[in-house]
């Protein structure tokens, strides 16, 4: 008969073996510029979507300028002028590009 053990491994961390938590994650950000100016980057959106679409649509209803940025780490990252985190959330979960659970809002 012949019996079969887990062996306990005491280094593992339990966050390295969930699979596609951060990486799937839509980061939106405040980065303050200088005085009262602050720039709103959005990173982590999918890749087969048009990035540069969705740019020109939040320059429209959020009235500000804006840019796409290649980035090494994140790929494509939008850049807003001005602090647009909460219209950002909006807008992604009402244009059904991502789920509210998906996005998470860094600086509050």
């Amino acid at each position: 008969m012949s019996m079969q053990f887990n062996q306990f491994k005491a280094f593992d961390d339990e966050a390295d073996n969930q699979v596609g938590t951060q990486s799937d994650k839509v980061h939106v950000r405040v980065q303050q510029r200088n005085g009262r100016k602050c720039i709103t980057t959005v990173a982590g959106l999918a890749d087969d979507l048009d990035i540069k679409r969705i740019c020109k649509a939040f320059k429209k209803n959020f009235s500000c300028n804006g840019a796409v940025q290649k980035d090494e780490d994140d790929g494509e990252v939008i850049q807003l002028s001005g602090d647009q985190r909460t219209n950002v959330l909006e807008f992604l979960v009402d244009q059904e590009i991502c789920h509210k659970d998906e996005v998470v809002l860094h600086g509050f």
